[in-house]
């Protein structure tokens, strides 16, 4: 057999982002492909503490390289402080992933690299791809939604609707402007785009970051989006006008079972939680009546104000639901909460470092997602028939939080002046109101739809093929034996 077509893949590294990317990898890896997963030096240290020191080891045909992030502390929590990643991989990314690069294109004990796919974030890899000769797709680990969005912020700009006249706006109903002129998104406002536009300085580093990491993507080969046909039709055909070929393979979670029948153990073993997985927290699960527990996972609980965590746990407790909250660190985020939170809510809570996202969606116990909106959590919560209460905070976030309680019928948003009596009122309406009880049906047809796109001849699961035989055409004279 003639040498396998190798591909790279390279995810921002926080777990929203490797985590789908891993299992497109095992996916291409099934598919006959020789596998390098490029993984920050901080975030494979992490993964061998909590899964084992074997739990990266690999196959002969899929294996792992590291770079460095560029923040110095090995003991920053990379996961905590988004933007200051961010901000280091910017700075320090495109050397370091160039050194990776093109230290295995020169390394005759592997094939040679014949395709990168890189998350959209780390959009610098276009220029490491063009310099080995090798074409590049880009992954985009968020929403398609927000893809659209970032792709009209320079819009926003050039209309002279960012950066924002005075930081008066954020509170005096500018937001609230109307933007109906995107085609494939309909009457979105501008407080439904990026976070990244709200901003009165036209050289802040997130909003030209935006603009220009958007403007890669009219480059690239193909753009791969863990998304499926009846989720996002508007918005793939208006991504499909504007764009490199796009590929929506979504649910990843589902199409991965789909597609990987038989996985070997070495590939089960490689996961993408960089915290050991509580057991117990499923065991308490449970021990709960169906549809009874609320699902608490805020991604971003560094970047809320002491505020809004606050009015957020003390409307959670006033609920008096059962809750479940993940993501939470017994060093540090147990602080955060106010005093007598964690005494008044003992009886009914569960807190936990870590407990599979999948598990807990699927469990009958689960009612509703109390979220961010990261779109690795929203996609999950599709997955699982669940519907949300929204607290969008950085990024696209926004845009998601949008579309769940919108255009997908299966949200409600808590207003960013969060309050303990709204939280209240929302978490009894999506636990036993009419319009939770509405969401819940709406989240279930989702769920159906997904299920269908990821089976065989469903759309996603025929898009894969479709992207397959593109990578095997640009890898060469491939052939199974």
């Amino acid at each position: 057999m003639e040498s396998k077509p190798h591909v790279v893949i390279i995810p921002f590294p926080s777990e929203e982002h490797v985590d789908p990317m891993l299992k497109f990898a095992k996916i291409l890896h099934a598919k006959g492909f020789y596998i390098t997963f490029v993984h920050s030096e901080y975030n494979y240290q992490r993964l061998l503490n909590t899964r084992g020191p074997s739990s990266l080891d690999g196959l002969p045909d899929f294996r792992f390289e590291t770079f460095l992030d560029g923040i110095p502390s090995p003991e920053i929590d990379r996961t905590k402080d988004l933007p200051s990643l961010l901000g280091s991989i910017m700075q320090n990314g495109l050397p370091a992933i160039r050194d990776v690069v093109v230290g295995l294109n020169n390394n005759t004990n592997v094939p040679p690299i014949t395709y990168i796919v890189s998350d959209n974030v780390m959009s610098f890899t276009f220029y490491v791809a063009k310099e080995i000769s090798v074409p590049l797709s880009y992954f985009w680990a968020t929403s398609a939604c927000g893809l659209l969005g970032n792709l009209h912020v320079k819009d926003v700009v050039e209309k002279g609707l960012s950066p924002l006249k005075d930081e008066a706006d954020l509170v005096n109903g500018y937001l609230e402007t109307r933007l109906d002129w995107i085609p494939g998104m309909n009457n979105v406002r501008l407080k439904d785009m990026s976070s990244f536009i709200r901003t009165t300085d036209a050289n802040d580093f997130k909003l030209n970051l935006v603009i220009n990491e958007s403007k890669t993507c009219y480059s690239a080969t193909s753009i791969i989006i863990n998304t499926f046909q009846d989720l996002d039709s508007s918005v793939l055909e208006a991504l499909s006008s504007l764009l490199p070929p796009v590929y929506e393979i979504g649910p990843l979670d589902l199409l991965y079972d789909k597609m990987i029948a038989d996985k070997p153990s070495a590939i089960e073993s490689m996961g993408a939680n960089l915290s050991k997985e509580d057991p117990e927290c499923l065991e308490w699960l449970d021990t709960k009546a169906p549809g009874s527990v609320v699902y608490v996972y805020v991604e971003c609980i560094s970047m809320m104000t002491n505020k809004q965590l606050t009015e957020l746990a003390w409307g959670l407790c006033n609920s008096n639901k059962d809750f479940v909250w993940i993501n939470i660190s017994p060093e540090g985020d147990m602080m955060l909460f106010p005093e007598g939170f964690l005494e008044k809510t003992k009886e009914r809570s569960m807190f936990s470092k870590w407990c599979s996202q999948n598990d807990v969606f699927n469990h009958p116990a689960i009612g509703g997602l109390v979220t961010n909106c990261y779109y690795n959590s929203i996609s999950k919560s599709i997955c699982g028939g669940v519907p949300m209460l929204c607290l969008p905070i950085f990024s696209e976030q926004m845009t998601n939080c949008r579309y769940s309680c919108v255009e997908w019928n299966v949200g409600l948003e808590i207003d960013s002046d969060v309050k303990r009596d709204e939280v209240t009122s929302l978490i009894t309406e999506l636990m036993d109101g009419e319009k939770g009880k509405d969401m819940r049906t709406n989240a279930k047809k989702l769920k159906a739809k997904a299920i269908a796109a990821t089976q065989k001849g469903g759309s996603s699961f025929t898009k894969m093929n479709n992207l397959v035989d593109e990578f095997h055409k640009k890898g060469g004279s491939f052939k199974e034996s």
